[in-house]
């Protein structure tokens, strides 16, 4: 059996839901450490106009600083961060910027790449096709990118899946889309 990871997972504009805490034991029965963030500060929000009102009231810099604050007393001995869509950004920031991270779990969502970005961790991403936040011109920047930063890439698309398919409590759940997502997810931690 692979070692377990300790994986650093970042909710959603909707904010710590249920399904975060659902993915985080799902993580957690297949023998990993799981720390799951409030970079919220307990709110949470009913719909994505919400969600990103609550955001922007914290402010980027502010959420960076509090998912960099939760990942520090776990980062000096290599961690592996994922995150929901909005948490899928802030863990790339991170993943980028620490020289110790053992990979990148994204589902739902990325963030821009700066030019001279460099790594060579291993990253997967898990996103709806189509994807209004996540546009194929937006994605194949950011697959050429990731790449050039010296990231080994893999992109699974789901098509027909909304936006956050793996949340059940939200118009955009996908059953088999999640648990296809899930599956493949289970086999690049225990890789890595």
């Amino acid at each position: 059996m692979a070692a377990a990871e300790t994986i650093v997972l970042f909710h959603s504009t909707y904010g710590l839901r249920p399904a975060v805490h659902t993915a985080a034991d799902r993580l957690r029965a297949a023998g990993h450490e799981v720390v799951v963030p409030d970079l919220f500060d307990g709110r949470t929000a009913d719909t994505v106009t919400d969600g990103l009102a609550i955001k922007d009231e914290i402010g980027h810099e502010e959420l960076l600083r509090r998912a960099v604050t939760a990942a520090a007393p776990h980062s000096q001995r290599g961690v592996v961060y994922a995150g929901l869509s909005l948490g899928g950004a802030i863990a790339q920031n991170l993943a980028l910027a620490d020289e110790k991270a053992r990979g990148l779990l994204l589902l739902h969502g990325t963030s821009d790449i700066a030019d001279d970005a460099a790594t060579d961790i291993p990253v997967q991403l898990h996103v709806a096709e189509p994807d209004p936040f996540e546009p194929d011109d937006w994605l194949n920047a950011w697959y050429l990118r990731m790449r050039r930063a010296g990231a080994d890439v893999e992109v699974h698309c789901y098509r027909g899946a909304g936006h956050l398919y793996t949340d059940p409590d939200l118009p955009d759940w996908d059953e088999e889309a999640a648990e296809r997502t899930w599956s493949t997810a289970l086999s690049f931690l225990a890789e890595l």
